[in-house]
């Protein structure tokens, strides 16, 4: 699981993106959430996520402390990069950073609207998907 930040309508307007990835089959994003800051609490939009439906699901992230508060405790791990747990992560995050130009950092491109924001990201990610199965 991997958190990045972008902008919708101006720059203080930050949606945090988390992603994750089924280490087991190795198919990218089966859940993505959407995460407006901007309300001083954590709340969490666009929810859909059936890798963490199975009771044996864990998740291994980095030592960011906001991942302990989204996270189960019996079903978080903080591990550090050496481990190799959080490459898998860490290859998709970039690859959507260099192939989605409103999640550049220090970007001046972003969404006016969140629907187009999330619409651009899952386009991506369904492409993203359907190329990795034809090989």
């Amino acid at each position: 699981m991997k958190c990045g930040h972008s902008f919708v309508g101006n720059k203080d307007n930050k949606q945090w993106i988390w992603v994750a990835i089924d280490v087991s089959t190795f198919i990218n994003c089966r859940s993505v959430y959407w995460q407006n800051r901007s309300s001083g609490r954590s709340r969490i939009m666009g929810f859909s996520c059936d890798l963490f439906q199975s009771q044996c699901a864990v998740s291994y992230t980095d030592f960011w402390s906001a991942y302990g508060t989204v996270f189960p405790q019996k079903r978080h791990k903080a591990v550090g990069k050496e481990t190799g747990l959080t490459n898998y992560i860490e290859k998709f995050n970039n690859t959507m950073r260099q192939r989605i130009s409103r999640l550049v950092r220090k970007t001046l491109s972003f969404s006016k609207k969140l629907s187009n924001h999330i619409g651009a990201i899952w386009y991506f990610i369904h492409e993203y998907n359907a190329s990795l199965s034809m090989n």
